[in-house]
């Protein structure tokens, strides 16, 4: 089982805490970024944390909280090679990730309550990217990277 990296902001620590034990639970290996306590951090630190991980194969996988999952997204999104999903439903968790190869999943711990955020996360975690038609597009995603 692939290694998932999680981080949040001092918004997003109680959530993180519960996907972490639901994580736990499941017996996926987490490596978990941080922080531990809700003092005041800057969320594009923490995105930092967990798209490194994801780029240089620590994990294969990162999960993102922070208030709304806006400010994880656009700063995860920044970064070369991944593709950050806001999701507030397991059906756009699925999706990113079978039509978009999304390989982070960006949550809004101020919108998305503990049990619905278990199972975005488990849609997440349980697809597969399609490939076909899907692939040109994500092929388009990282010519748009090169261009940068």
């Amino acid at each position: 089982m692939a290694t998932i990296a999680i981080a949040a902001d001092h918004a997003g620590v109680a959530l993180k805490a519960e996907l972490v034990a639901e994580l736990a639970k499941l017996g996926q290996p987490t490596l978990d970024l941080g922080p531990s306590d809700t003092s005041s951090v800057d969320y594009p630190d923490y995105a930092t944390k967990v798209t490194a991980a994801v780029t240089d194969k620590r994990a294969s996988l990162g999960i993102l909280i922070c208030g709304t999952g806006t400010g994880m997204a656009i700063t995860a999104n920044k970064v070369h090679g991944i593709r950050a999903a806001l999701s507030r439903s397991e059906f756009e968790a699925r999706m990113a990730v079978q039509h978009n190869d999304a390989n982070v999943l960006c949550l809004g711990a101020r919108v998305t309550g503990g049990a619905l955020a278990i199972e975005i996360m488990k849609a997440f975690l349980a697809a597969s990217f399609e490939g076909g038609r899907h692939a040109k597009r994500v092929e388009k995603i990282t010519q748009v990277e090169a261009q940068r």
